[in-house]
């Protein structure tokens, strides 16, 4: 078993590295360059060779076939519409600066040759590189970045209209140069604008944007172009020789695999039998128990498949089971910590991991950002002081997820959740707990069918309700009413996976923020609307020390989890990677592990 660790040091240099990129930040950017960071400059400059965790000697050629559970029935994953492949919005599209995995506030120039930045943050100026194409052999036009900036932020997926909300302008300043002005000066717009996708706005011409399915092969300016599909059963993305941007530096040794298959099975059960019988090349296993039990077949012994653990030091996200505070049955926080309460996590994780994966504690636990524990201290605590009133218990004080006997009957844990139930109201009147209105307590919790793992943990937590005497409906359905239904907000409960960076920004508000709050396909699941995290996030994006954004996110992630939106799984210190012997990877590992942009991005088949 394969075990990478030397990752670890640098999340301390790259925070080490933040406080001296503030201090420098007050000079702003002056001039074009090659790369931006959110403060200061990058750490690799404009004569660097390769991305630090990539091997530039590595080979092409070779294959990979992933499995995906579930379905899909568009190739489009810029709108609302349809089910896609969540990989091609990545593999199969670029955008005017790319993020290096190693350095969490900094992107380096792709389809941008340079870019520029207002030194009060006002606006940003990109320059294409002349030579940059689309698969179809086209230039790539400041026309089509404008459209799809456009586009995009206007009838685009509901992850780019807010950010565009905030922009005041864009305009071609040259013939191969556009800059975009932001409404108020915004230290993280510009990066943010750098990462958006470039299309091809011919291909679109005289189409409909917002409804376009499997009858649009994409056109665009990546390593990888569409090459092949199956509805619901299978997308294969072939490298394209004639790639245009193969000998930059941020290319070197990435995405050099020649082709990448995704195929699609009803459940985890059907993807894992395919893994064993060497019809897919890499696994991941979210179970530790799975992990140490069932991954001692044949190929494994043979030494044709080898069992990878990669650390890494980002924030734990938040990964359980979501309440939506937009239903009455939900909107009272006590009724959210009883469900926490109820919730036999240590039994859960012992049954499906052998104890082994920590809970999830905060949004960034595992993480420099993590709140701390006890009562708030500090700038944390200044950040929180007006908003004492309106904050719930715990966020002051200091905020701790229970933990259990560790026993399925869990009894403090349900002992616990009835008085804080009758604190609120309910009560238990023959065996039924009834709502303040007398009503039955029951709710819905909607899964997606396929997931082994969460129908194991939803039996045993409803049977765990039951003890309060909730009746609890499971409504198991399949992708597309799954996505329909959690678009819509038509939920109660619902699983979710919120996964989180080292450098948290805009995003923050399309997760909790209360404009979000109304908007269909949104990720504010919870329904989360309150001052003190708008504040944060505001004060996150406009710190001016590495000390400030630091304390603002701490704070957020303290008036989140004291919020009660979730009822926390655990997370993986370590990603579980099995996989074909001849795949490799470098030895070097960015400090956010096996992460988006890391895996096929680096590997290669030897």
């Amino acid at each position: 078993m394969q075990m990478h660790r030397n990752c670890f040091p640098r999340a301390q240099a790259a925070v080490v590295a933040f406080g001296l990129a503030v201090a420098l930040a007050g000079a702003g950017i002056a001039q074009p360059t090659h790369g931006i960071a959110m403060y200061g400059e990058p750490a690799l400059g404009p004569d660097f060779t390769h991305l630090p965790y990539a091997n530039p000697d590595a080979p092409t050629g070779g294959r990979v076939v992933t499995g995906e559970v579930g379905s899909f029935d568009s190739l489009n994953p810029h709108i609302r519409a349809g089910s896609v492949p969540w990989q091609l919005r990545l593999l199969a599209y670029e955008s005017l600066l790319g993020r290096s995995w190693d350095e969490p506030f900094t992107l380096y120039g792709l389809l941008a040759e340079s870019v520029e930045v207002a030194p009060d943050h006002s606006w940003v100026e990109f320059t294409l590189r002349p030579e940059a194409r689309f698969s179809d052999g086209s230039p790539v036009t400041v026309a089509d970045v404008i459209w799809s900036m456009e586009t995009l932020g206007t009838v685009g997926h509901p992850r780019y209209l807010g950010t565009w909300s905030r922009v005041s302008g864009i305009e071609a300043t040259g013939e191969r140069s556009v800059r975009i002005s932001f409404a108020e000066p915004d230290r993280e717009l510009a990066m943010i604008m750098g990462l958006r996708p470039i299309l091809q706005a011919a291909q679109w011409e005289g189409r409909d944007f917002t409804q376009s399915g499997l009858d649009v092969i994409p056109i665009a300016s990546a390593p990888y172009v569409v090459s092949d599909f199956e509805a619901g059963r299978f997308v294969t993305l072939t490298r394209n020789p004639d790639y245009w941007g193969a000998d930059l530096p941020f290319r070197r040794g990435t995405n050099v695999i020649d082709e990448v298959r995704m195929e699609f099975f009803a459940d985890g059960t059907a993807m894992t039998e395919a893994f064993t019988a060497g019809l897919l090349s890499m696994m991941r296993e979210t179970s530790a128990q799975a992990w140490a039990n069932n991954y001692d077949f044949p190929r494994v012994q043979s030494g044709e498949v080898v069992l990878s653990e990669v650390p890494h030091q980002r924030p734990s996200g938040m990964t359980g089971f979501v309440m939506n505070t937009r239903q009455a049955a939900f909107a009272d926080w006590r009724v959210r910590e009883a469900m926490i309460r109820a919730f036999p996590a240590e039994f859960i994780n012992q049954t499906l991991n052998g104890g082994v994966d920590p809970r999830i504690t905060s949004y960034f636990a595992n993480s420099v950002l993590a709140m701390e524990a006890g009562p708030a201290a500090g700038r944390v605590a200044d950040f929180l002081e007006p908003f004492a009133g309106d904050l719930l218990p715990g966020a002051l004080e200091g905020y701790e997820m229970p933990v259990s006997d560790g026993t399925e009957r869990n009894r403090a844990g349900i002992a616990a959740a009835i008085e804080l139930l009758e604190q609120a109201g309910y009560r238990v009147e023959n065996g039924v707990m009834t709502t303040p209105e007398g009503a039955p307590f029951t709710f819905d919790i909607l899964l997606q069918t396929g997931s082994a793992e969460n129908e194991a943990i939803v039996n045993i937590y409803t049977e765990a309700l039951a003890r309060l005497g909730i009746a609890v409906e499971v409504s198991r359905v399949d992708a597309a009413q799954f996505r329909e239904r959690r678009d819509n907000f038509d939920f109660d409960m619902i699983y979710e996976r919120y996964g989180l960076s080292l450098s948290p920004g805009n995003e923050q508000y399309s997760y909790w923020g209360c404009e979000m709050v109304e908007v269909t396909g949104s990720r504010n699941l919870m329904g989360a609307c309150h001052p003190a995290i708008e504040a944060m996030i505001g004060r996150m994006l406009n710190s001016e020390s590495q000390e400030d954004y630091v304390a603002a996110v701490r704070a957020l992630d303290r008036v989140l989890t004291s919020q009660r939106y979730v009822v926390p799984f655990w997370h993986n210190p370590v990603s579980r990677i099995a996989h074909d012997a001849r795949l490799r990877f470098p030895e070097t590992i960015p400090i956010y592990g096996d992460w988006i942009g890391w895996s096929p991005d680096v590997w290669w088949v030897e």
